[in-house]
């Protein structure tokens, strides 16, 4: 079946033309030595799918939704299928899984496909169409690093075709989930099998008809001495008895369907143990290995989200038919320095993002906690700052359905909670920092003894070069 809309064959992009350079053009300088050609080319080819063809196709899908809770969650767009036809043709097509780890993926690194990344994260649709989106992505990398090869013929070989998606349930409502040894969702062995009882929420992609696999975590041992060997990841078919959707949560008003974001709760569940993922006890391992890549992946794409927010600035500033008090909003001082400073702080989160990639490339997520964690905290934020002041440039229509920017405002704001919020990764950061205390007390201490002993050798005292040692009452005798 073909697509039914028009393909343009242009090597150019149509709209804009090369205003800024083609996207191998704009690899930052530090990051070119380490992507290849391969890869350039085919962030020319990922940057004119994503304006041409998936920007206004988001849409088309949004139309093709339709309206009401169930509806909307029944619906499966056909636009998407279009979309990802072109995208295989285009060989765009799960780019995320990298080449130093996964034979399943293109073949690209983690630095390559951030780069890319950022192209879909400018548009709604785009990602699925590449089969690069969450949570399929970082199910795909757990099954793909942890599975059997029983788990990889029934559940990763359809992810990765794009037939199936899943969802990962971490996540629940009774409990603090920033710290997930606080887990509650209960795992006993039976013979066989392992029976779950408990609740989960924010399962994100659970609304999906097409959803078919949840990655489950749950307590396994809860009276182990380790906390960290108290938990299990388990797969979990979606029609297995006992499980009920009840409802989607919305974010910040919006639905995200069809995928959604469910709250979900199991009632005896009985779940064989060959679903069981590396083993029991072992499900922080699987998580911190399957969170690590996927933070970066939520900040590559948020970069994305920052161009396109800033590209709609730089639109409403130079709209003819808008002229507050006689002048166009780029002809008021106050606007430029708002680009001038959106501009330096996105090309900062891209470097941000591909110094981590990079670090993970050299090894893997775990020697880049540091860097991961940066991004992580640091993205989002500038994505925010961002998109409101282009929310504030487009004034009430910013904060209607008139432009993109409130949905992804809402999208956004999410990311500095998913994944662990900030203030987790900030403690982190600042205890490791803060074990360098000593070692910096110490130096310091050394230099300024070194400062004396060398102002000695030099017949000198060391002394305030402000020091005055003046008394007014003895200078009137």
């Amino acid at each position: 079946m073909s697509v039914p809309y028009k393909i343009q064959a242009s090597e150019d992009l149509l709209v804009g033309g090369k205003a800024g350079g083609k996207a191998s053009e704009k690899i930052p300088v530090i990051a070119r030595p380490f992507v290849s050609d391969r890869a350039k080319k085919t962030l020319d080819i990922i940057e004119k799918f994503v304006e041409e063809e998936c920007i206004p196709a988001d849409t088309v899908y949004a139309q093709q939704i339709g309206s009401g809770v169930q509806e909307r969650f029944a619906s499966h767009p056909a636009v998407i299928e279009d979309l990802k036809k072109r995208a295989k043709e285009l060989g765009l097509w799960n780019m995320f899984l990298p080449r130093n780890h996964f034979k399943e993926g293109a073949g690209f690194s983690n630095l390559e496909y951030g780069l890319m990344a950022e192209y879909l994260g400018k548009s709604g649709t785009a990602s699925e169409a590449c089969n690069c989106s969450a949570p399929d992505t970082g199910n795909m990398e757990v099954l793909a690093k942890y599975g059997t090869q029983a788990h990889k013929d029934r559940w990763l070989k359809p992810l990765l075709e794009g037939k199936i998606r899943s969802a990962f349930l971490m996540t629940e409502p009774d409990v603090a989930s920033s710290d997930a040894t606080n887990i509650g969702l209960t795992m006993h062995k039976e013979g066989n099998d392992w029976i779950l009882n408990g609740s989960k929420w924010w399962s994100s992609g659970a609304g999906d008809k097409r959803c078919e696999i949840y990655i489950v975590m749950g307590k396994s041992d809860p009276q182990n001495s380790n906390v960290y060997r108290q938990q299990s990841v388990i797969l979990v078919p979606h029609d297995t008895p006992g499980i009920t959707i009840h409802r989607m949560l919305s974010v910040f008003g919006f639905d995200d369907a069809p995928h959604g974001h469910g709250h979900i709760t199991f009632n005896n569940v009985r779940v064989p143990d060959s679903n069981m993922v590396l083993g029991a006890g072992r499900g922080f391992e699987v998580i911190q290995g399957r969170l690590g890549p996927g933070r970066i992946h939520h900040a590559m794409r948020s970069v994305g989200a920052a161009e396109r927010a800033l590209e709609y600035t730089i639109a409403r500033l130079n709209d003819p038919r808008k002229k507050p008090f006689g002048k166009l909003l780029s002809e008021h001082g106050v606007m430029l320095t708002r680009v001038a400073e959106a501009r330096c702080e996105i090309d900062a989160a891209r470097l941000t993002v591909c110094n981590a990639a990079i670090m993970i490339d050299t090894k893997d997520a775990k020697f880049a906690l540091k860097e991961i964690a940066e991004a992580k905290i640091f993205v989002p934020k500038v994505l925010m700052k961002v998109l409101d002041e282009a929310i504030q440039a487009y004034g009430g229509a910013g904060v209607s359905q008139e432009t993109p920017l409130a949905k992804m405002w809402a999208s956004g704001r999410t990311m500095r909670i998913v994944d662990g919020p900030d203030e987790v990764h900030l403690i982190q950061m600042g205890r490791n920092e803060n074990k360098r205390g000593k070692f910096c007390l110490e130096k310091i201490e050394w230099q300024k003894e070194k400062a004396k002993e060398m102002a000695r050798a030099y017949g000198l005292e060391v002394r305030d070069v402000l020091q005055l040692d003046r008394q007014p009452s003895k200078s009137k005798l």
